[in-house]
């Protein structure tokens, strides 16, 4: 337009500024996102192998679980981070199907490149994606199971599925069974609820040795050497802060002129000991738990009084602690009433590992809370022989206690083993026949996507891909939909009678969340390094801005 006017077109963007457009710019995002599906691809299902991350300082954790993949990568690429924050969006949703979700969107950048290389519109790309995200729900809900609170086999085959491949397979026949129970003791009124459930993990011993504790197990010891733990009907406060006489009477600078000054300086912090765990004792409690410290007088009243304290409470073990014993934190015990006290039927101190040999003789002991007020309250502890394998079976069993309360509460499953992308893919295909125009290729390329799981499944079971999606294909075309693929012998079986499933709400979530991730992708034409963004509910005065360094953003 500016030489029909016999101008030079106007220069907007500064030399430093880097820019990137048109199929250039969809080619370089398609290449990014696709990477991260490539990096975890090789961790699906129950033989996909595990990958090793190092940190700078050299911290090392060793998984196969997606999410926990791709948020320990540094990952600097826009489109890339938009890869990874659908494994996070499916973890936070579901608690499992992470790395199905990612590898499906991979699959999905990859056809759309394709198709776009064979002269598609990236825009016609997105509508025939979203075409086919609509049809998918309605395609899934027709091979769905229903399952019930007391259909614990069915319970235990999601369990089973979602520990599987993730270093608890030695001990999963205990496990799952495990994890149903203390899903099943949360149900109230329907809904399971989690946040009554506290994994617990500790190094030392096997897999094996995991079990399920009715009740909260707290790493706390008590804070005197004359305290007692046991207790029965016990009634406990939880303090938000610490139990301290006043500044003047700890400061270790206090200067004192004579005998009659130090008796008068021991008896006023005496005093204030009494007053302090008078106020408590007069409240009827007979366990004080505190998120910071206790003065070593305080201490010495509250064991004279009979009185245990545990000082230093980490912040989850606070919350659960309110949350199954019904106390209110105070922070001021002068101004507690008698209703902020929590109270519970039983409390002990057990020993979870003895230690021999050289190093320290004390044992590891954690203290058990049961019989409380709060229904379902309990505890998985986790145990493994080395930190790695505790942390990674702790991932495994938080995952299947997510999965197993999604499918209470959602009370749908569908066959595993990539039965239902399968199922879902042949349904695609014939929806296919009546889209008009273009659309109908990219409906039919989201088909061949979702297919890509059971061929990743049988690749990484060591088995031939093409011959197990045909095979899989055929079964269902002869009205077979719950037949996938059996990860250890290669075979084509009925996935649902053999117990491999999968809840309803992980699938549809999968496969919806990573269409609408990757048409966020195609749509981008236009990729141009800025300065500091802001958005609407960034503070004004915040430094940078608009006018702040340009950064490039494959940098």
């Amino acid at each position: 337009m500016a030489e029909q006017f016999g101008r030079q077109p106007t220069v907007v963007l500064s030399d430093e500024t880097q820019r990137t457009s048109g199929k250039d710019a969809l080619s370089m995002n398609i290449e990014a996102g696709a990477a991260v599906a490539e990096a975890v691809r090789t961790t699906l299902g129950p033989r996909g192998m595990d990958k090793m991350l190092v940190s700078g300082p050299g911290d090392v954790v060793v998984t196969n679980d997606g999410v926990t993949v791709l948020s320990e990568m540094d990952v600097d690429h826009p489109a890339a981070e938009m890869i990874v924050e659908v494994a996070e969006t499916q973890e936070a949703e579901v608690g499992d199907g992470t790395t199905t979700s990612v590898v499906v969107a991979g699959a999905l950048l990859n056809e759309a490149e394709d198709l776009v290389e064979q002269g598609l519109h990236p825009s016609t790309v997105v509508e025939g994606y979203r075409t086919a995200g609509d049809h998918i729900p309605g395609l899934l809900e027709e091979v769905t199971i229903d399952v019930a609170p007391e259909d614990t086999e069915l319970l235990a085959g999601i369990a089973r599925t979602a520990l599987t491949g993730k270093g608890a397979e030695s001990a999963i026949d205990e496990l799952a069974p495990m994890v149903v129970e203390a899903v099943r003791r949360t149900v109230s009124d329907g809904e399971p609820t989690l946040d009554a459930v506290k994994v617990h993990s500790f190094q030392g011993g096997s897999i094996a040795d995991s079990r399920l504790v009715e009740g909260l197990m707290v790493d706390r010891e008590p804070d005197h050497q004359n305290m007692t733990i046991d207790r029965e009907d016990a009634d406990i406060l939880v303090v938000d802060g610490p139990l301290e006489l006043s500044e003047a009477e700890t400061d270790p600078e206090i200067e004192v002129g004579s005998m009659e000054e130090l008796d008068e300086f021991i008896e006023r912090e005496r005093e204030e000991a009494d007053r302090i765990v008078g106020a408590i004792t007069d409240l009827g409690a007979d366990v004080v738990f505190t998120t910071e410290a206790v003065d070593d007088p305080v201490k010495n009243r509250l064991a004279d009084e009979g009185v245990f304290s545990s000082a230093s409470l980490r912040d989850p073990d606070v919350e659960k602690l309110l949350e199954t014993t019904g106390a209110t934190p105070v922070t001021d015990v002068e101004d507690a009433s008698p209703e902020d006290l929590g109270y519970t039927g039983d409390m002990h101190q057990e020993v979870i590992r003895k230690k021999y040999g050289g190093g320290s003789s004390s044992p590891d002991k954690t203290t058990v809370i049961t019989g409380l007020d709060e229904a379902g309250a309990v505890t998985l502890l986790v145990r493994g022989s080395t930190e790695h394998v505790v942390d990674e079976v702790e991932r495994a069993v938080e995952d299947a206690l997510t999965v197993v309360a999604e499918t209470l509460s959602d009370g749908r499953v569908v066959p595993g083993g990539g039965a239902p992308e399968v199922s879902t893919a042949l349904g695609l295909r014939e929806a296919a026949e009546g889209v008009e125009g273009r659309q109908q290729l990219a409906v039919e390329r989201v088909a061949d996507a979702l297919e890509t799981v059971p061929r990743t499944l049988a690749e990484n079971g060591g088995f031939s891909p093409v011959d197990t999606v045909v095979d899989i294909r055929s079964s269902h075309d002869a009205g077979n939909d719950a037949t996938g693929i059996d990860v250890h012998t290669g075979e084509v079986v009925d996935t649902g009678e053999a117990g491999v499933v999968e809840p309803l709400r992980v699938k549809t979530q999968a496969f919806e969340a990573g269409i609408e991730a990757v048409n966020s992708i195609l749509r981008i034409d236009d990729v141009v390094s800025a300065g500091d963004l802001q958005t609407a509910n960034d503070d004004e005065a915040d430094d940078g801005g608009a006018g702040g360094p340009n950064t490039n953003p494959y940098a």
